[in-house]
């Protein structure tokens, strides 16, 4: 079995991504004629795994949070032309209200995975109540409640303000108490009863509710009780960085040793051409019929800032104060028939497995063009996204044939370099400055392996990539700049960013200082502002307020 998340159907509803019709089943089993064994708990649990994908949301509640983590953030624009998807622009602006489709589809497909893991549960206890072996069901109770910490973590980080949904309820509770010890409890319960390992990729282990159950206590700055979970997976793992930084985004080297947990995609499964591929980035390709998407649709571009950030010294190291006092030389308001000359600066060489520039070899479909291939240059500026995207001779296998906006390069949620720079976090607040420098180096390290560079045709390297290793950390604050510096530029584009600047409580200075300095490249962020105290949740979608008969009270703000 390649992929665990093929689509299974029961009695769930369908979303037409062209028309938003509900498809009502074609029937329902009832209850009476289900035999509760462990074969029918394993569909369920399959079912809830389905979910991850953001499916039913569709493009609106992706598994990668690119809408509500990066395009929210300093890192990526909304993209496309002004007018399509405008309430993306809503997001972008941080002006969201309780209708955005991008958050009530989002609330319907994390609650819908919560609901699918709670029936799942139920079903364990029908099943051992009708005679299947308590022990035989242990591992699928683990994984479903782990899932369930999944799904509510991700709302959590999003709203904030959440209800923690458990099995047998009916009625929605309040969302005025904290529901990290109950999502702890799930992952605590996961890490202690399921295997370290599992015969189906993409299921969870033991090792991947550590992670999670890490990354919970990073969410609410305790680092005491992460640190020993950190150095049980780090020294004690199965986990290690692969020698190629782009193999995390090649869909022939998913679940390599640095995936920790991701979505399972795939294309020509059996099923429908596409319903597996990755549909949360369907409009994210650029916009030309001779690139990777076959046309569609011109979203999620890359800001100047993020591009600017990968910029090295003289000393191959970061500018983590000076990168955005010059831009890195872009064709803006050039044409694709107009010659071009790309930046010669000194630069970190994972900037272009992040982002595709003019003039540099973009994944075998030859030197990105330029303006060609972007919808409205004006709108979205002159970069286009990359680590979603399929090789040349990728296409049709990696890519769904006849469908290339489908491609089956799993999403990563958790990858070890996010492991280990957390740790290299803890280490930085503790004042621990080299052996945080020793972790971050690790993975500067791996970005500078030549092997890994972006290569022109003739196997030169596609630009001047100058990177290298700290040898001193001189102070905490030098230390605690450097590690969430390169959580930046190792994590860009995978849904991480504007949750770290919440978590870090530095959200109000980095966008508003953002939005001032970028606002003269996309004039549509004129007048845009972060609202301490407000902005760093989103409003609760007024369709999940109306439906819960009280219970939900809005976020503060809004």
């Amino acid at each position: 079995m390649k992929k665990v998340i093929l689509f299974i159907l029961t009695t769930l509803a369908l979303i037409s991504c062209e028309k938003e019709l509900d498809i009502n089943p074609q029937g329902a089993l009832v209850e009476s004629v289900i035999e509760f064994d462990k074969k029918w708990v394993d569909q369920q649990l399959i079912s809830a795994y389905a979910i991850l994908d953001g499916n039913p949301g569709y493009f609106w509640a992706p598994a990668s949070n690119w809408a509500l983590g990066d395009v929210a953030s300093d890192d990526f624009h909304k993209g496309s032309s002004i007018d399509d998807q405008p309430q993306l622009n809503d997001v972008e602006r941080f002006s969201s209200g309780t209708t955005n489709i991008y958050l009530s589809r989002k609330w319907e497909s994390l609650y819908e995975g919560i609901s699918r893991t709670n029936q799942t549960l139920e079903s364990i206890d029908k099943a051992i109540e009708e005679g299947t072996p308590e022990e035989d069901l242990v591992i699928l109770g683990a994984e479903a409640r782990f899932l369930r910490a999944h799904y509510h973590m991700d709302a959590k980080k999003i709203w904030n303000n959440i209800p923690f949904m458990k099995e047998g309820l009916i009625a929605t509770p309040p969302n005025d108490t904290d529901i990290w010890p109950s999502i702890e409890e799930d992952l605590i319960y996961a890490s202690e009863n399921l295997p370290e390992n599992q015969e189906d990729p993409g299921r969870a282990t033991s090792w991947v509710a550590k992670a999670y159950l890490a990354k919970a206590h990073m969410f609410q700055n305790d680092y005491q009780s992460a640190r020993p979970i950190l150095d049980n997976i780090i020294n004690e793992g199965p986990f290690q960085l692969v020698p190629i930084y782009h193999d995390n985004f090649n869909g022939e080297k998913d679940n390599n040793s640095e995936s920790v947990f991701a979505v399972q995609n795939s294309v020509n499964d059996g099923g429908d051409g596409f319903i597996n591929g990755n549909r949360g980035n369907r409009l994210n390709h650029p916009y030309a019929s001779d690139a990777p998407g076959g046309g569609c649709c011109g979203f999620f571009q890359p800001s100047q800032n993020l591009v600017n950030a990968f910029k090295t010294g003289a000393d191959g190291l970061p500018l983590l104060d000076t990168f955005n006092d010059t831009d890195v030389t872009s064709d803006q308001g050039i044409t694709s028939d107009i010659p071009f000359t790309p930046y010669a600066g000194n630069l970190d060489p994972r900037l272009d497995w992040t982002v595709g520039r003019r003039g540099i070899e973009y994944l075998e479909w030859g030197p990105m063009p330029g303006s060609r291939w972007i919808r409205d240059q004006s709108n979205g500026g002159p970069y286009v996204g990359k680590k979603h995207e399929v090789l040349k001779s990728q296409e049709g296998s990696i890519s769904a044939a006849g469908f290339p906006q489908y491609n089956a390069i799993n999403t990563p949620l958790i990858r070890y370099s996010d492991v280990l720079l957390w740790r290299a976090e803890i280490y930085a607040d503790d004042g621990q400055l080299t052996d945080a420098m020793n972790l971050v180096n690790r993975i500067r390290a791996r970005a500078a392996n030549p092997n890994g560079f972006v290569k022109n045709s003739d196997g030169t390297p596609a630009a001047n990539y100058v990177i290298s290793e700290y040898t001193t950390f001189p102070d905490k604050e030098y230390a605690i700049k450097a590690v969430r510096f390169e959580r930046r530029l190792e994590l860009a584009s995978e849904g991480h960013r504007f949750f770290d600047l919440v978590r870090w409580g530095i959200a109000p200075q980095v966008l508003n200082k953002y939005i001032s300095e970028e606002s003269s490249k996309r004039v549509y962020l004129n007048g845009a502002n972060f609202t301490s105290q407000k902005n760093e949740y989103y409003p609760i979608p007024l369709d999940a307020i109306n439906s819960s008969e009280g219970a939900l009270k809005q976020n503060s703000g809004y």
